[in-house]
Protein backbone atom coordinates (compact mmCIF):
# COMPACT_ATOMS: atom_id res chain seq x y z
CA UNK A 1 0.00 0.00 0.00
CA UNK A 2 2.96 2.39 0.20
CA UNK A 3 4.31 1.41 -3.22
CA UNK A 4 5.81 4.43 -4.92
CA UNK A 5 5.85 6.68 -1.31
CA UNK A 6 9.42 7.34 -1.96
CA UNK A 7 9.09 8.85 -5.99
CA UNK A 8 6.10 11.02 -4.27
CA UNK A 9 8.22 12.29 -2.08
CA UNK A 10 11.06 12.93 -4.17
CA UNK A 11 8.86 14.76 -6.35
CA UNK A 12 7.43 16.73 -3.93
CA UNK A 13 10.59 18.50 -2.62
CA UNK A 14 11.94 18.90 -6.48
CA UNK A 15 8.87 21.49 -6.98
CA UNK A 16 9.31 22.64 -3.59
CA UNK A 17 12.79 23.56 -4.80
CA UNK A 18 11.52 24.84 -8.13
CA UNK A 19 9.43 27.10 -6.26
CA UNK A 20 12.10 29.77 -4.50
CA UNK A 21 8.89 32.32 -3.81
CA UNK A 22 7.25 29.76 -1.21
CA UNK A 23 10.46 28.15 -0.03
CA UNK A 24 11.54 31.68 0.79
CA UNK A 25 8.40 32.77 2.80
CA UNK A 26 8.28 28.89 4.11
CA UNK A 27 11.52 29.43 5.86
CA UNK A 28 12.58 32.88 5.89
CA UNK A 29 9.66 34.27 6.92
CA UNK A 30 8.96 32.95 9.91
CA UNK A 31 12.65 33.54 10.98
CA UNK A 32 11.91 37.18 10.64
CA UNK A 33 8.85 37.64 12.09
CA UNK A 34 9.87 35.77 14.84
CA UNK A 35 13.03 37.76 15.46
CA UNK A 36 10.84 41.26 15.42
CA UNK A 37 7.85 39.66 17.47
CA UNK A 38 9.69 38.83 20.06
CA UNK A 39 11.57 41.90 20.91
CA UNK A 40 7.83 43.67 20.12
CA UNK A 41 5.81 41.43 22.11
CA UNK A 42 6.39 42.85 26.25
CA UNK A 43 4.02 43.34 28.53
CA UNK A 44 5.71 45.88 30.46
CA UNK A 45 4.56 49.28 29.68
CA UNK A 46 7.66 51.78 29.25
CA UNK A 47 7.83 55.09 27.68
CA UNK A 48 4.18 56.76 28.24
CA UNK A 49 4.06 60.00 26.64
CA UNK A 50 3.10 62.33 29.76
CA UNK A 51 2.39 65.98 29.59
CA UNK A 52 2.64 68.52 32.80
CA UNK A 53 0.65 71.82 33.96
CA UNK A 54 2.81 72.87 36.48
CA UNK A 55 1.18 76.06 38.20
CA UNK A 56 3.61 75.95 41.32
CA UNK A 57 6.95 76.04 39.61
CA UNK A 58 9.29 75.41 42.26
CA UNK A 59 11.67 72.80 42.98
CA UNK A 60 9.08 70.60 44.81
CA UNK A 61 7.19 70.26 41.76
CA UNK A 62 10.29 69.09 39.83
CA UNK A 63 11.36 66.88 41.95
CA UNK A 64 7.45 65.04 41.64
CA UNK A 65 7.94 65.14 37.38
CA UNK A 66 11.47 63.82 38.03
CA UNK A 67 10.29 61.00 40.56
CA UNK A 68 7.49 60.24 38.17
CA UNK A 69 10.64 59.70 34.61
CA UNK A 70 12.24 57.97 37.14
CA UNK A 71 9.72 54.95 36.97
CA UNK A 72 10.78 54.65 33.13
CA UNK A 73 7.23 54.48 32.77
CA UNK A 74 6.24 58.18 31.78
CA UNK A 75 8.51 60.21 29.01
CA UNK A 76 7.68 63.71 29.83
CA UNK A 77 6.81 65.12 25.69
CA UNK A 78 5.49 68.35 26.78
CA UNK A 79 4.28 71.05 29.43
CA UNK A 80 1.12 72.79 28.89
CA UNK A 81 -0.37 76.50 30.22
CA UNK A 82 -3.46 75.60 30.87
CA UNK A 83 -6.09 73.02 31.67
CA UNK A 84 -7.64 73.47 27.98
CA UNK A 85 -4.22 72.53 26.59
CA UNK A 86 -3.83 69.32 28.44
CA UNK A 87 -7.35 68.30 27.54
CA UNK A 88 -7.01 68.53 24.20
CA UNK A 89 -3.86 66.77 23.67
CA UNK A 90 -5.07 63.86 25.39
CA UNK A 91 -8.22 64.09 22.86
CA UNK A 92 -5.96 64.30 20.06
CA UNK A 93 -3.87 61.53 21.63
CA UNK A 94 -0.38 63.16 21.65
CA UNK A 95 -0.29 62.55 25.47
CA UNK A 96 -1.39 59.30 27.23
CA UNK A 97 -1.21 60.98 30.96
CA UNK A 98 -1.06 64.25 31.85
CA UNK A 99 -0.01 65.84 35.33
CA UNK A 100 -1.32 68.67 36.75
CA UNK A 101 0.11 70.57 39.72
CA UNK A 102 -1.90 73.17 41.56
CA UNK A 103 0.14 76.88 42.74
CA UNK A 104 1.02 76.46 46.54
CA UNK A 105 1.82 72.84 46.10
CA UNK A 106 5.37 73.12 47.72
CA UNK A 107 4.17 75.62 50.54
CA UNK A 108 1.77 73.20 51.08
CA UNK A 109 4.41 70.53 51.39
CA UNK A 110 6.00 72.60 53.74
CA UNK A 111 3.77 73.77 55.75
CA UNK A 112 2.68 69.84 56.52
CA UNK A 113 -1.20 70.73 54.85
CA UNK A 114 -2.47 68.35 52.82
CA UNK A 115 -1.24 69.00 48.68
CA UNK A 116 -2.90 67.15 45.85
CA UNK A 117 -1.56 66.26 42.60
CA UNK A 118 -4.25 65.74 39.61
CA UNK A 119 -3.56 62.78 36.92
CA UNK A 120 -5.64 62.38 34.26
CA UNK A 121 -4.86 59.18 32.16
CA UNK A 122 -6.30 58.07 28.91
CA UNK A 123 -8.48 55.27 29.11
CA UNK A 124 -8.76 54.45 25.96
CA UNK A 125 -5.87 51.91 25.96
CA UNK A 126 -6.33 49.29 28.94
CA UNK A 127 -2.95 48.35 29.21
CA UNK A 128 -1.34 51.77 29.33
CA UNK A 129 -4.27 52.75 31.79
CA UNK A 130 -4.21 50.13 34.18
CA UNK A 131 -0.31 49.93 34.87
CA UNK A 132 0.39 53.93 35.06
CA UNK A 133 -3.04 53.94 37.55
CA UNK A 134 -1.26 52.09 40.25
CA UNK A 135 2.01 53.65 39.86
CA UNK A 136 1.07 57.50 40.76
CA UNK A 137 -0.83 56.17 43.45
CA UNK A 138 2.23 54.74 44.68
CA UNK A 139 4.26 57.32 44.21
CA UNK A 140 2.11 59.61 45.85
CA UNK A 141 2.57 57.47 48.69
CA UNK A 142 6.07 56.90 48.87
CA UNK A 143 6.72 60.56 48.89
CA UNK A 144 4.18 61.31 51.55
CA UNK A 145 6.18 58.38 53.70
CA UNK A 146 9.47 60.35 53.16
CA UNK A 147 7.88 63.32 54.47
CA UNK A 148 6.72 61.60 57.38
CA UNK A 149 9.65 59.36 57.91
CA UNK A 150 7.09 56.33 58.17
CA UNK A 151 6.19 53.14 56.08
CA UNK A 152 4.12 53.95 52.58
CA UNK A 153 0.61 53.25 53.74
CA UNK A 154 -3.01 54.21 52.73
CA UNK A 155 -3.89 58.02 51.87
CA UNK A 156 -5.82 58.85 54.78
CA UNK A 157 -3.63 62.05 56.64
CA UNK A 158 -1.00 61.73 54.23
CA UNK A 159 0.71 64.89 53.55
CA UNK A 160 0.40 64.26 49.48
CA UNK A 161 -2.08 62.86 47.80
CA UNK A 162 -2.59 62.19 43.76
CA UNK A 163 -5.81 61.52 42.63
CA UNK A 164 -5.99 59.78 38.86
CA UNK A 165 -8.76 60.31 36.80
CA UNK A 166 -9.68 57.96 33.76
CA UNK A 167 -10.78 59.88 30.93
CA UNK A 168 -12.88 58.50 28.15
CA UNK A 169 -13.03 54.69 29.22
CA UNK A 170 -13.57 55.36 33.03
CA UNK A 171 -15.00 51.88 33.66
CA UNK A 172 -11.61 50.33 31.69
CA UNK A 173 -14.23 47.90 29.75
CA UNK A 174 -11.93 45.63 27.55
CA UNK A 175 -14.59 45.80 24.29
CA UNK A 176 -14.40 49.64 24.81
CA UNK A 177 -9.99 48.69 23.90
CA UNK A 178 -10.32 45.92 21.58
CA UNK A 179 -13.45 46.55 19.33
CA UNK A 180 -12.03 49.90 17.61
CA UNK A 181 -9.10 47.63 17.12
CA UNK A 182 -10.43 45.01 15.83
CA UNK A 183 -12.66 47.05 13.06
CA UNK A 184 -9.47 48.45 11.75
CA UNK A 185 -7.29 44.84 11.98
CA UNK A 186 -10.34 42.77 9.95
CA UNK A 187 -11.26 45.82 7.89
CA UNK A 188 -7.11 45.44 6.24
CA UNK A 189 -7.07 42.34 6.70
CA UNK A 190 -10.20 41.40 4.13
CA UNK A 191 -9.53 43.93 1.78
CA UNK A 192 -6.27 43.41 1.12
CA UNK A 193 -6.41 39.67 0.59
CA UNK A 194 -9.47 40.12 -1.59
CA UNK A 195 -7.52 42.32 -3.81
CA UNK A 196 -4.66 40.30 -3.54
CA UNK A 197 -6.23 36.83 -5.14
CA UNK A 198 -7.58 39.55 -7.64
CA UNK A 199 -5.44 39.52 -10.39
CA UNK A 200 -3.97 36.10 -9.46
CA UNK A 201 -7.36 34.17 -9.77
CA UNK A 202 -7.60 35.96 -13.34
CA UNK A 203 -4.17 34.56 -14.20
CA UNK A 204 -5.00 31.22 -13.07
CA UNK A 205 -8.31 31.25 -14.56
CA UNK A 206 -7.30 32.44 -18.06
CA UNK A 207 -9.52 35.17 -18.00
CA UNK A 208 -6.65 37.44 -17.96
CA UNK A 209 -5.79 36.54 -21.83
CA UNK A 210 -9.65 37.86 -22.51
CA UNK A 211 -8.41 40.94 -20.83
CA UNK A 212 -5.50 41.24 -22.97
CA UNK A 213 -7.10 41.26 -26.37
CA UNK A 214 -9.43 44.65 -24.89
CA UNK A 215 -9.20 48.10 -25.53
CA UNK A 216 -8.48 48.29 -21.51
CA UNK A 217 -5.85 50.70 -20.31
CA UNK A 218 -3.73 49.55 -17.62
CA UNK A 219 -4.67 52.35 -15.52
CA UNK A 220 -8.46 51.35 -16.03
CA UNK A 221 -8.04 47.52 -15.40
CA UNK A 222 -6.50 48.58 -12.00
CA UNK A 223 -9.28 51.27 -11.27
CA UNK A 224 -11.89 48.10 -11.85
CA UNK A 225 -10.48 45.67 -9.94
CA UNK A 226 -9.73 48.11 -6.99
CA UNK A 227 -13.31 49.75 -6.89
CA UNK A 228 -15.46 47.28 -6.59
CA UNK A 229 -13.39 46.01 -3.27
CA UNK A 230 -13.45 49.32 -2.39
CA UNK A 231 -17.61 49.30 -1.96
CA UNK A 232 -16.76 46.06 -0.49
CA UNK A 233 -14.85 47.36 2.38
CA UNK A 234 -16.97 50.30 2.84
CA UNK A 235 -19.81 47.82 3.98
CA UNK A 236 -17.88 45.99 6.00
CA UNK A 237 -16.84 48.73 7.37
CA UNK A 238 -20.26 50.13 8.35
CA UNK A 239 -21.40 46.56 9.45
CA UNK A 240 -18.76 45.80 11.81
CA UNK A 241 -19.71 49.80 13.47
CA UNK A 242 -22.90 49.06 13.99
CA UNK A 243 -22.29 45.49 15.07
CA UNK A 244 -20.17 46.92 17.69
CA UNK A 245 -22.75 49.52 18.96
CA UNK A 246 -25.67 47.23 18.75
CA UNK A 247 -23.52 43.94 20.60
CA UNK A 248 -20.62 45.09 22.29
CA UNK A 249 -22.72 48.69 23.55
CA UNK A 250 -19.56 50.38 21.58
CA UNK A 251 -20.95 53.80 20.57
CA UNK A 252 -18.63 56.50 18.52
CA UNK A 253 -18.49 59.44 19.80
CA UNK A 254 -16.98 61.35 17.21
CA UNK A 255 -18.63 62.32 13.81
CA UNK A 256 -19.58 59.30 12.09
CA UNK A 257 -18.98 60.62 8.75
CA UNK A 258 -15.24 61.80 9.40
CA UNK A 259 -14.91 58.19 10.29
CA UNK A 260 -16.45 56.78 7.27
CA UNK A 261 -14.47 59.52 5.05
CA UNK A 262 -11.31 58.36 6.76
CA UNK A 263 -11.82 54.21 6.54
CA UNK A 264 -12.37 55.44 2.32
CA UNK A 265 -8.57 56.60 2.55
CA UNK A 266 -7.55 53.56 4.76
CA UNK A 267 -9.48 51.20 2.28
CA UNK A 268 -7.90 52.50 -1.00
CA UNK A 269 -3.83 52.28 1.15
CA UNK A 270 -4.69 48.66 1.88
CA UNK A 271 -5.97 47.86 -1.26
CA UNK A 272 -2.92 48.83 -3.05
CA UNK A 273 -1.34 46.74 -0.83
CA UNK A 274 -3.51 43.80 -2.03
CA UNK A 275 -2.93 44.74 -5.95
CA UNK A 276 1.08 44.86 -4.97
CA UNK A 277 0.50 40.87 -3.82
CA UNK A 278 -1.26 40.25 -6.75
CA UNK A 279 0.99 41.35 -9.33
CA UNK A 280 3.94 39.74 -8.02
CA UNK A 281 2.18 36.06 -6.80
CA UNK A 282 1.83 33.78 -9.51
CA UNK A 283 -0.55 31.48 -7.60
CA UNK A 284 -3.80 31.78 -5.14
CA UNK A 285 -1.79 29.75 -2.81
CA UNK A 286 1.26 32.13 -3.26
CA UNK A 287 -0.86 35.31 -2.78
CA UNK A 288 -2.55 33.61 0.55
CA UNK A 289 1.18 33.73 1.48
CA UNK A 290 2.11 36.74 0.96
CA UNK A 291 -1.52 38.38 2.92
CA UNK A 292 -0.12 36.19 5.56
CA UNK A 293 3.08 38.42 5.92
CA UNK A 294 1.16 41.50 6.96
CA UNK A 295 -1.04 39.50 9.20
CA UNK A 296 0.72 39.08 12.10
CA UNK A 297 2.08 42.47 12.01
CA UNK A 298 -1.10 44.37 11.48
CA UNK A 299 -2.08 42.67 15.16
CA UNK A 300 1.04 42.65 17.14
CA UNK A 301 2.74 45.96 15.66
CA UNK A 302 0.06 48.24 15.41
CA UNK A 303 -0.73 49.05 18.39
CA UNK A 304 -3.62 47.21 18.90
CA UNK A 305 -2.44 44.70 21.75
CA UNK A 306 1.44 46.35 22.97
CA UNK A 307 1.71 49.71 22.86
CA UNK A 308 3.67 50.79 20.48
CA UNK A 309 5.96 53.35 22.88
CA UNK A 310 7.21 50.34 24.40
CA UNK A 311 8.63 48.54 21.59
CA UNK A 312 12.47 48.63 20.58
CA UNK A 313 12.98 51.87 18.67
CA UNK A 314 13.32 49.91 15.10
CA UNK A 315 10.60 47.73 15.49
CA UNK A 316 8.72 50.90 16.07
CA UNK A 317 9.35 52.30 13.35
CA UNK A 318 8.62 49.34 11.22
CA UNK A 319 5.38 49.09 12.43
CA UNK A 320 4.69 53.04 11.19
CA UNK A 321 4.80 51.40 7.72
CA UNK A 322 1.81 49.32 8.26
CA UNK A 323 -1.25 51.30 6.78
CA UNK A 324 -2.94 49.87 9.98
CA UNK A 325 -1.07 51.36 12.49
CA UNK A 326 -2.42 54.63 11.70
CA UNK A 327 -6.28 53.99 10.70
CA UNK A 328 -5.90 51.96 14.71
CA UNK A 329 -5.00 55.42 16.15
CA UNK A 330 -7.80 56.93 14.10
CA UNK A 331 -10.60 54.39 15.04
CA UNK A 332 -9.90 54.83 19.08
CA UNK A 333 -9.57 58.57 18.94
CA UNK A 334 -12.73 59.30 17.14
CA UNK A 335 -15.02 56.37 18.49
CA UNK A 336 -13.58 56.39 22.07
CA UNK A 337 -12.09 59.94 22.61
CA UNK A 338 -14.11 62.03 19.94
CA UNK A 339 -11.38 63.85 18.55
CA UNK A 340 -12.20 65.81 14.89
CA UNK A 341 -10.04 66.50 12.30
CA UNK A 342 -7.30 69.03 13.71
CA UNK A 343 -6.17 66.15 15.75
CA UNK A 344 -6.79 63.56 13.09
CA UNK A 345 -5.06 64.86 9.98
CA UNK A 346 -1.55 63.82 9.85
CA UNK A 347 -2.54 60.11 10.33
CA UNK A 348 -5.51 61.02 7.43
CA UNK A 349 -2.39 62.48 5.27
CA UNK A 350 -0.32 59.74 5.85
CA UNK A 351 -2.96 56.93 5.01
CA UNK A 352 -3.88 58.79 2.06
CA UNK A 353 0.02 58.97 0.67
CA UNK A 354 0.74 55.61 1.14
CA UNK A 355 -2.79 54.64 -0.80
CA UNK A 356 -1.62 56.96 -3.48
CA UNK A 357 1.98 55.53 -3.49
CA UNK A 358 1.02 52.14 -3.13
CA UNK A 359 -1.87 51.77 -5.89
CA UNK A 360 0.37 53.85 -7.82
CA UNK A 361 3.47 51.28 -7.56
CA UNK A 362 1.20 48.38 -8.48
CA UNK A 363 0.25 50.12 -11.71
CA UNK A 364 3.45 50.44 -12.34
CA UNK A 365 4.50 46.46 -11.73
CA UNK A 366 1.49 45.20 -13.39
CA UNK A 367 2.47 44.48 -17.02
CA UNK A 368 -0.84 43.60 -19.25
CA UNK A 369 0.95 40.59 -20.20
CA UNK A 370 1.00 36.77 -18.97
CA UNK A 371 3.85 35.71 -17.92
Amino acid sequence: MLRGLSAIIYKEFIQTMRDPAALLVTILIPIVQLTIFGYAIDTEVRNVRTIVLDLDKSTASRDFVERLVATRLYTVVDYVPSMEALRSALVAGTAKVGVNIPAGYQRQLNAREPATIQVFIDGSNNTIAAQTLGTVQNLGYAISAELLGVSAGGSGGLPLVVKPRLLFNPSLRSANFFVPGLIGTLLFIMTMMLTAFGLVRERELGTLEQLMVTPVSKGALMLGKVLPYLGLGMLQMLTVVLVAQVIFDVHIVGNLYLLIGLALIFVMSSLGLGLIISTVARTQLQAMMGSFIFFLPSVLLSGFIFPRESMPRIIYWISACLPVTYFMEILRALIMRGAGMDALWVDAVVLFCMGVGLISLAAFRFRKTVR
